[in-house]
């Protein structure tokens, strides 16, 4: 059985396919979520038996956190895979995440808030060499931390 990780909230997009808990394989597109999440998971899982999906719920791109928990939800109940889902932070060295203009979300003891920065932070997305399954948590439902626009 195998688990995948999809980072969806910057380019490139990067999914990890683990096989007991260790990264077999990194997939990298640099197409919006909305146009190869569909043909990304056709492959996936013609090739593997998924028993994890796991995903970012937020805080980042409002569009591809919808997309991915519309698209991540629908496979994991129609192929009966469990799905779970940690913020951004978890993936990025807890670096600050951009929002909009010089607006960037941060996590200060546990709490997601926005900042301005004048300067750009850097916020590099990876996946993790070995995954524990118990950093994930079953609330699922997208963090988008402050009002849509």
């Amino acid at each position: 059985m195998h688990s995948v990780v999809v980072l969806n909230l910057s380019s490139p997009i990067l999914i990890g396919i683990y096989e007991n808990s260790k990264l077999i394989k990194t997939i990298q597109s640099e197409e919006k979520t909305s146009e190869i999440l569909g043909t990304l998971f056709e492959d996936i899982l013609q090739k593997y038996k998924l028993e994890n999906i796991i995903y970012i719920k937020g805080p980042g791109s409002f569009m591809a956190i919808k997309i991915a928990y519309i698209f991540l939800k629908t496979i994991s109940i129609v192929k009966g895979i469990k799905l779970f889902a940690a913020d951004a932070f978890y993936f990025n060295d807890n670096s600050p995440i951009k929002a909009v203009g010089k607006l960037f979300f941060v996590k200060e003891s546990d709490e997601i808030t926005t900042k301005v920065y004048e300067q750009t932070p850097t916020s590099k997305f990876t996946l993790p060499i070995i995954l524990n399954i118990n950093d994930f948590s079953n609330n699922i439902e997208p963090e988008y931390s402050i009002d849509s626009v």
